[in-house]
Parts: C-alpha cells; sequence; structure tokens
C-alpha cells in the first residue's frame, strides 16, 4: 500500500491530477457552489475555471522558465503582474455578458467588480502554482538523491572489490609464514582461514551485518595471528558490548585497522605489541587499536585497506563517526567512534 502510494506520489500525472483537485475544490467553495441548483450555473463555473487554469498554465510554462532558467526575478514578477492584469480583464468583460443574467454564478455586486475578478486570477495562481513548484522539485530533489545513493553504492561495491583481494593477500600471508614456522599446524589453520574467507564472501554483498557476525570474524582473525606471532609479541584484545544483537554494521569496515596493527606491529623480532579494545554502549562503538612501531622494517606500506576504510566510513556514516590516527617514532594509535544503528 506504502509501496504504491509512493509511486503516486512521484507520478508527474498524478501529482498534476492532485494540483487540479485542490484548486478545484478551493475555487468551488470560494464562490460557494452548494448553494447553485442551476445546471448551467456549474458549467459556467467549470468554464471559469478552466479560464483560471489556463492562465496558471501560461504563467508556468512561459513566465516561470524567466525565473528559474533566465533568473531574472523582477522580470518574473512584471510579466505575472502583466498576465494577472489581463486575465483579470478577460473575465470581467465575461461576467458582463448576459448569459451570466440567468445563472447563479456571480450574483452579488462584489463578485462581479473587477476587484473581485483581479484577486481570483491572483488567489488562483497560487493555488494551482504553488504545489506545481513543490511537486517539482520533490521530483528533482528525489532524481537527485537516487543518483547520489546509486553513485554511492557504486562506489562502496568498487571499494569492497578494493578491499576484499587486499584482506586475502593479508591473510595468506599470514598462513604462509606460520606453515614455514609450525608446519603441523598448516590443516588447523586451513580450516580457519576458510571460515574467514567464507564470512568475507557471505558478507560481500550485504550492506550491513549484525555486530555479533562482525566481532566473531574479528576475533577469529586475531586468533589467527596469535598462531603467528603470539610467541614473540604481547597481544591483547578486550571486547565489552552492552547488546550485540541489537546494532548493525557495515561488514568489514573493522579489520583494516587490526590488519594495519599487525601488519606493522610485529614485523621485527624486538619486543613488539597490539592491543585492541572495542567497546559498544548505547549504540556508540569505540575501537582503539595501539601498536608498536619497529625502529627497522622491510614492509612496505600502500596504505590501499587503510585509505579505502576511511572512504567507506564517510560514504556510510558521514558526519556520525570520529577517526583519530597519532603517530610518533615507537607507537601508532587508530581511535575510532560510529554512532552505530539498531536492527529494525
Amino acid at each position: 500500500m506504502n509501496k504504491k502510494l509512493n509511486n503516486m506520489m512521484e507520478n508527474k500525472w498524478w501529482q498534476e491530477i492532485a494540483v487540479v483537485l485542490f484548486s478545484f475544490t478551493v475555487y468551488t467553495l470560494k464562490n460557494d457552489w452548494m448553494l447553485f441548483s442551476s445546471f448551467i450555473s456549474i458549467l459556467m463555473g467549470i468554464f471559469f475555471y478552466c479560464i483560471l487554469y489556463m492562465h496558471a498554465q501560461f504563467n508556468r510554462f512561459f513566465i516561470l522558465p524567466v525565473l528559474f532558467k533566465s533568473k531574472r526575478p523582477l522580470t518574473y514578477v512584471f510579466l505575472t503582474l502583466v498576465a494577472v492584469f489581463l486575465f483579470s480583464i478577460v473575465l470581467y468583460q465575461i461576467t458582463s455578458l448576459s448569459m451570466f443574467r440567468n445563472c447563479h454564478l456571480y450574483q452579488n455586486s462584489h463578485q462581479r467588480s473587477y476587484i473581485y475578478q483581479l484577486a481570483s486570477v491572483l488567489g488562483t495562481l497560487v493555488c494551482i502554482l504553488s504545489p506545481i513548484i513543490v511537486f517539482k522539485f520533490y521530483r528533482i530533489n528525489k532524481k537527485q538523491t537516487d543518483e547520489t545513493l546509486l553513485f554511492n553504492q557504486m562506489q562502496l561495491n568498487s571499494l569492497k572489490g578494493q578491499l576484499n583481494p587486499h584482506f586475502l593477500f593479508n591473510t595468506f600471508n599470514t598462513l604462509y609464514g606460520i606453515s614455514l614456522e609450525f608446519p603441523e599446524r598448516t590443516p588447523d589453520l586451513i580450516m580457519k582461514v576458510s571460515q574467514l574467507m567464507r564470512y568475507q564472501l557471505e558478507s560481500n554483498n550485504k550492506q550491513c551485518v549484525s555486530l555479533e557476525e562482525e566481532l566473531e570474524f574479528i576475533n577469529s582473525y586475531i586468533q589467527l595471528e596469535k598462531e603467528r606471532v603470539g610467541y614473540r609479541c604481547d597481544i591483547t584484545y578486550d571486547c565489552k558490548i552492552d547488546n550485540e544483537n541489537a546494532y548493525k554494521v557495515s561488514p568489514m569496515l573493522l579489520i583494516a585497522f587490526i590488519e594495519n596493527a599487525f601488519k606493522h606491529g610485529t614485523c621485527a623480532i624486538e619486543k613488539c605489541y597490539v592491543r585492541i579494545i572495542i567497546t559498544v554502549e548505547n549504540g556508540l562503538l569505540h575501537l582503539h587499536v595501539v601498536n608498536s612501531i619497529p625502529k627497522k622494517t622491510d614492509v612496505v606500506s600502500t596504505k590501499i585497506g587503510l585509505k579505502n576504510t576511511i572512504e567507506r566510513l564517510n560514504l556510510i556514516y558521514g558526519k556520525e563517526y570520529k577517526l583519530d590516527i597519532q603517530e610518533d617514532k615507537n607507537t601508532y594509535i587508530a581511535d575510532l567512534k560510529i554512532q552505530l544503528k539498531k536492527f529494525v
């Protein structure tokens, strides 16, 4: 039902019908049509309304473009007043004809005056033109909104297409490193990696997943990294959520910050650490990631994953997130806050 109503609201012809019905109702109430007992009076009323409607359409198609396209407001006001003046004279002359003596329309003396006809032309112009302009801007805004959403979705799909191979590359590098040092663990680790890949593939076509699913994915990835570098790196992971099932989040949005911490914080034999803290309270997700920076490193960073994630944050959350990145000689800190939305 709501979909049909929305389609009617967006349809140009239904909008035109709504404008005609609205203005015609106002016109009939203004002239007390409920007192008319003559069929001729009703026909004459429709005839007068058609003249008023023609005047409004004349303004719409010939004068209004002067305002919107040529952007000359003073010229538009002048031409509108001239048209109102001319059409009101036409109406005044018609009401003076003998054919109106036998109908109940415009019988009062003030209704036959020129001032009354001038007010009718001007009032009907406002009643017809105002909703037409409102509907026009509604259609323009709806089109622009749809185009923006489509463009954003295309950008998101493109970013996901870049981010997922980046994640795959890092994950297989992790698996390769473990298999060299601990070949007996390889079968079990392959199973864990396959679970990560399954989540990645299944969530790829989803705009949102439950926070619980995303946190399980992050936890699995951290456990994989612990298998790889846990013996020489101090890894801390703390997660406190007030209600995991209540919130939704864009899939694989947080993993780039965690990947980045392991990639750069564990690339040296020297003492290193990675600390990850995730909290959610009243819908506010707070991700705090800290990692050590080795003195010498051969890791070349393209920062593709981090760059794409920031662009996704801008597209999805706009002003509803805050990212603070700090870096010195020994420490790299990523602090992210996102206002999550609840599942409907």
